[in-house]
């Protein structure tokens, strides 16, 4: 049976700088286009252009693929192709003010309207305030006042002509107004005078003056209504010359928005409220002019003096968004989606001890300024937020936004606040994340599969065909120069394709995790920087790897150390039966490296168990645990085809204190397994990683540089006898890109790498031992692995049934 051990040439596709033919990536293009991902930007193309319901985008790939600086690049060269969407603001309503209106304008209006509203607050107090002094007003106002005055004079003089004829006269007292006898120039009478009368002339005086008490509460009650006549009078002639001066100046601003009517009808109801409220705003104007004028000293202290701030603040525009005529749509991402970040928030502002809220402390959330063009947003950060989630679909579903404080959307609050109108809505929402939430959101929100039908999968790796490096190079080029970092020369560019597909886990693809490579090339440029002048070298290249190795491999120096002091048993010379090195990958961060582990396996007479004990003890994953019964079925099938599997067998990673999944040590325990049960020994000079089905093949499993160079590590630090080596599956040799210490052992013959695509390959290599072929009857040969493992199971069988007959004997004579 013939073992490949790979040569030095298949360990590692190296890239050849010569066959770039430039120097330095100063000579390249800037990449325009994006690589390596024609079918997320397709799906993206597609999504943007169908302007239909639903047809948001969910961009789904790991963290540092590029996702967002991909979308942010598309959709950057397209929303200055688009129009831009129209202003919005918010202006009081002056039926409602706890309902403000919204106004819509064309782009740039916005801001026009408000600074046109601002000029007529300016010009409106000063106007009222020369109009109520001028001599014209005064006059008016004297006319209306000298109207009632006279009136009244002469109410009061007919009912004083009356009295007199009656023999009576009305004097002023602290109880207000009697009457009294009079003489015959109807002065009153003196006391003395008075009870000089006789009794039939005073009863005739009280007589007369109970008939006239009526007339007199009359003439008193009807005082203060002609002080509200009076006083509505000159309302109605301040509201008139108001108007006279408030309705040019509105008439003014209202020119430029003949074509859009509710800004008409809100400029009609500013009108409205200023000559409503003229001698406030006057007022106003005073309050601003620090000082008064006689003529309107009067008319200022009528009433108290209103709120300057609050009575000009019920007329301004609060342009809550406003855009560029020329920039196109917008495009924004929102990095944190807190529920007031993306719907709006309405303010409060304190005043005497109170919370107060209006339309000018509405604010706007990022869908308000993403209205008309492309909102990006984060999914995990969306649904980490509460009610983000629920409020993103119901804007997008219901086509507006509703602003609301998140107290009353969670129903927790029951006071009074503001409900402004909502705004139409049409965005394009793009949405990235893993793609598990893509799958979770999709299988458990109904809703989702209607408002995101369009999922753009990012891509981790692309082609490494030559034309896929030249773009990779092009790429670094585009990258130094964005980043600015020094140009690399090919020979750098080389080995970052090289480390690309190294972090790919691919000889045939190239890594385009953007973050990944882009930190690469900083840090690069860093120690090229470190040594003066000149391009980044492979060198550069080669120290900024072995740094960032460094940086996060304290974990991994800990266990090598532990295994070269003899802590954690592992054996790399010698033989054992039902023991064999297998090989794990332990992640810290986004660095990977493997470590070796001693699996051993026991077997007895049983039932046909394989107990895995790290899954008994609840260490194992399901992966695991499915592997290990994959175990199982391959001894039935290959050799307990016409007897029962009479065994009991147990498998354990030694020394594991923490959880193991993953089936890729799979076809490492059934190797033990064999060796326990046919009682042949293992070379612990190697070490073994790839999973196993039930039919004996060896299938592909990850990590394979990683594990590999665990083991060599392991190896190098006792001493490289010549012998060690890894068995790794024959898919995997593809995409094996291992370090250049491994290549020299293997290309010195003091290290071995076995590709191998059978258990019986695996098990001839370690055992040194021939698997061993069945014949046409089915048996193995008796001194093969195979024969051993054959011949010990069915002795376990027979054991088995004779133990049973005995144990059957027993319980008949009992």
């Amino acid at each position: 049976m013939a073992i490949e051990e790979l040569n030095v040439g298949a360990l590692y596709n190296a890239c050849d700088p010569a066959s770039f033919d430039f120097k330095t990536t100063d000579e390249l293009d800037s990449l325009e286009e994006i690589i390596g991902q024609p079918r997320a930007v397709e799906a993206v193309r597609f999504g943007v252009d169908i302007r239909r319901e639903g047809y948001n985008i969910f961009v789904l790939g790991p963290p540092g693929t590029g996702k967002r600086s991909l979308i942010w690049q598309y959709l950057e060269g397209r929303a200055p192709e688009q129009p831009s969407p129209d202003d919005w603001c918010y202006v009081n309503n002056f039926e409602q003010s706890d309902r403000p209106v919204a106004l819509r304008l064309p782009a740039g209006r916005g801001r026009a309207l408000s600074l046109e509203v601002n000029r007529l607050l300016d010009d409106v107090p000063r106007a009222l305030s020369a109009m109520f002094e001028s001599d014209d007003y005064q006059e008016r106002r004297r006319a209306v006042e000298q109207q009632f005055v006279e009136e009244q004079q002469r109410t009061e003089k007919e009912f004083e002509a009356q009295a007199r004829e009656n023999g009576l006269a009305t004097v002023s007292t602290p109880q207000g107004f009697a009457l009294v006898p009079a003489d015959e120039e109807g002065n009153p009478l003196p006391p003395e005078r008075v009870q000089e009368l006789s009794e039939e002339e005073r009863n005739k005086l009280e007589e007369r003056a109970e008939s006239l008490k009526q007339e007199l509460r009359h003439i008193l009650e009807s005082a203060p209504r002609r002080g509200r006549e009076r006083q509505r009078k000159v309302n109605e002639l301040n509201r008139w010359m108001a108007a006279g001066v408030v309705r040019p100046l509105v008439a003014d601003a209202r020119e430029d928005y003949g074509d859009l009517p509710r800004v008409l009808a809100f400029l009609d109801a500013v009108e409205k409220d200023m000559i409503d409220n003229a001698e406030d705003l006057l007022r106003v104007g005073r309050h601003e002019d620090g000082g008064e004028q006689d003529q309107a000293k009067e008319l200022l202290e009528a009433e108290p003096t209103a709120d300057p701030d609050a009575l000009l603040r019920r007329y301004r525009v609060n342009v809550i968004v406003s855009n560029d005529p020329d920039a196109g749509a917008p495009l924004v991402y929102e990095d944190n989606p807190t529920y007031p970040n993306l719907v709006g928030r309405i303010e409060y502002r304190a005043r005497m001890g109170a919370l107060l809220a209006d339309f000018n402390l509405v604010k706007a959330g990022a869908l308000h300024r993403a209205n008309g063009g492309y909102l990006i947003l984060d999914a995990h950060r969306v649904l980490a937020e509460p009610k983000v989630w629920d409020a993103l679909k119901r804007a997008v579903h219901d086509g507006e936004v509703r602003i609301e404080s998140l107290a009353h959307a969670m129903g927790l609050a029951s006071t009074t606040s503001l409900d402004p109108e909502p705004i139409p809505l049409d965005v394009k929402v793009v949405l990235m994340g893993r793609p598990i939430f893509y799958h979770l959101l999709r299988e458990h929100d109904p809703e989702f599969a209607e408002l995101f039908k369009v999922p753009a999968d990012f891509e981790t790796d692309m082609d490494r065909s030559p034309e896929g490096q030249r773009l990779y190079a092009r790429l670094i080029g585009t990258v130094a120069r964005k980043e600015g970092l020094r140009p690399f020369g090919r020979d750098a560019v080389a080995r970052v394709i090289e480390h690309s597909s190294r972090l790919a886990g691919d000889t045939q693809k190239l890594s385009i995790h953007m973050r990944s490579v882009a930190d690469l090339l900083r840090e690069a440029d860093y120690w090229a920087c470190e040594d003066g002048e000149g391009p980044v070298t492979q060198a550069h290249v080669d120290r900024a790897i072995e740094a960032q190795v460094y940086r996060s491999d304290r974990v991994l120096e800990r266990i090598q150390e532990q295994i070269r002091r003899g802590t954690v048993l592992i054996d790399t010379e010698g033989n054992a039966v039902g023991q064999i090195n297998g090989l794990a990958v332990f992640p810290f961060g986004d660095f990977y490296f493997g470590r070796p582990s001693r699996i051993t396996a026991r077997v007895r007479m049983g039932r046909g168990e394989v107990v895995d004990i790290e899954r008994e003890v609840a260490l194992g994953g399901p992966l695991h645990s499915k592997g290990v019964l994959t175990l199982a079925g391959f001894l039935t099938g290959r050799y307990a085809n016409d007897k029962p599997l009479s065994l009991s067998a147990s498998l354990v990673f030694e020394q594991s204190y923490s959880g193991i999944d993953g089936d890729s040590a799979s076809s490492t325990e059934l190797y033990a397994l064999m060796s326990a049960i046919a009682e042949v020994p293992i070379r612990q000079s190697l070490a073994v990683t790839g999973s196993v089905n039930q039919h004996g093949r060896i299938q592909a499993i990850g990590g394979v540089n990683e594990k590999i160079e665990g083991f060599f590590d392991v190896c190098r630090v006792r001493g490289l006898t010549g012998e060690q080596g890894v068995l790794i599956p024959e898919s995997n040799v593809q995409h094996l890109m291992l370090r250049g210490d491994v290549r020299e052992a293997v290309e010195a013959d003091r290290f071995h790498v076995y590709a191998v695509s059978t258990v019986d390959e695996g098990i001839a290599l370690l055992t040194g031992m021939e698997a061993g072929e069945p014949d046409a009857d089915g048996q193995y040969p008796p001194d093969s692995v195979n024969g051993r493992v054959a011949r010990r199971l069915a002795e376990l069988a027979e054991q088995r049934r004779r133990f049973a007959g005995a144990a059957g004997d027993d319980a008949g004579s009992s």
